[in-house]
């Protein structure tokens, strides 16, 4: 349905950094980024696919960038194993709980999510579902 997802960030390091860390587990690796002319980024994506994307990015006005309140970027997760692995690394890396790992009988019985805020304030949610395990294959 996207082909990408794009987060403004304050520090493109750093904010790098902590999701080179903490995507790993769900099978998301940066690429090589190309300089387009825009402001630096880093991108992830699936091994073998090139939709969807994931980014961050400094704003293209030059503003500084804020989290959405409201927003929220939801990654499929090909196992519990790997939502409960991403939960760890986020919180060890400075991210704040916006809601442990667990089932969510209120979206279905096998839906598996942790909720999450990054370093820069950005809500994320990790999912496994077994309708879902399609998509790592």
């Amino acid at each position: 349905m996207f082909t990408h997802i794009q987060l403004g960030t304050r520090d493109l390091p750093r904010l790098a950094a902590f999701y080179d860390h903490v995507l790993a587990p769900i099978g998301l690796i940066r690429l090589q980024s190309e300089r387009d002319g825009g402001p630096p980024d880093a991108i992830w994506h699936y091994p073998g696919r090139h939709w969807p994307l994931f980014v961050i990015q400094y704003p293209f006005n030059g503003l500084p960038a804020t989290w959405g309140n409201g927003t929220q970027v939801s990654f499929m997760s090909p196992d519990r194993e790997s939502v409960d692995e991403v939960w760890r690394r986020v919180m060890a890396c400075g991210g704040i709980s916006e809601g442990p790992p667990g089932v969510r009988d209120c979206y279905g019985p096998d839906f598996y999510a942790a909720y999450c805020r990054d370093i820069e304030g950005n809500k994320l949610c990790f999912v496994h579902d077994s309708t879902m395990a399609s998509f790592h294959q």
